[in-house]
């Protein structure tokens, strides 16, 4: 039997049932002693505060909150949380955000199942771990900074343009981020400028295009 993941407590958070199904028997297939399962970045910060898991697998793209925004709220109360964030896209920008919001590990789910224990293992260890084939383009988009042009946002309106991208009002933002309404209007002409869109719905296709929200 594999015994990898032996004594570890994983937070699994994803809002498809089916994988979380199929990560479950995966990481209990390797020991993991008990996978507790969220369906959102909500869930995941409540069920984080309740069970303190050993690492937390968290995908960047949900309804909501979503993973990013997530990780960042988490960081900010759990500093020592160990984290390993999952996306359904190849792009190079969502890793080197999640990265700098305090990752330790980004994985694509592509990946053969054997990879996504072994980025377990390393991250519940206190090891960085970066999915093989994406490793090249990270380096390159921290080197560069021009993977995407999200990029060219700072940390607080890319969490902002995730949720106005999702359909999300500015009073909603303000609400879940503590910011007045005056500030996320800041943060929205801002975004606006940078990205070079002038509505809700360019936002949405600038967002899909790069990854960070699924159609």
């Amino acid at each position: 039997m594999n015994t990898v993941l032996k004594n570890l407590t994983i937070l699994l958070t994803d809002d498809h049932a089916l994988v979380r199904m199929g990560f479950r028997l995966l990481l209990e297939g390797a020991g993991a002693t008990q996978v507790i399962e969220a369906d959102s970045g909500e869930a995941a910060l409540s069920r984080y505060d309740e069970t303190h898991p050993d690492v937390l697998v968290m995908d960047i793209s949900m309804p909501g909150m979503g993973g990013l925004a997530a990780l960042v709220r988490l960081r900010s109360h759990h500093p020592t949380a160990r984290v390993l964030m999952l996306s359904a896209y190849h792009d190079a920008i969502s890793p080197v955000r999640a990265l700098k919001a305090g990752a330790m590990g980004y994985l694509s789910k592509r990946c053969p199942p054997e990879e996504l224990v072994k980025a377990v293992h390393q991250v519940s260890r206190d090891q960085r771990y970066i999915d093989p084939e994406l490793a090249q383009s990270v380096a390159l988009a921290q080197l560069t900074g021009d993977a995407d042009p999200a990029s060219t946002l700072t940390d607080k309106e890319l969490l902002v343009f995730l949720q106005l991208a999702q359909g999300r009002s500015v009073n909603q933002v303000a609400l879940d981020f503590h910011l007045s309404p005056s500030t996320v209007g800041t943060h929205l002409y801002h975004i606006k400028q940078k990205l070079n869109v002038h509505n809700a719905a360019e936002m949405t296709m600038v967002a899909l295009r790069g990854g960070f929200i699924e159609a």
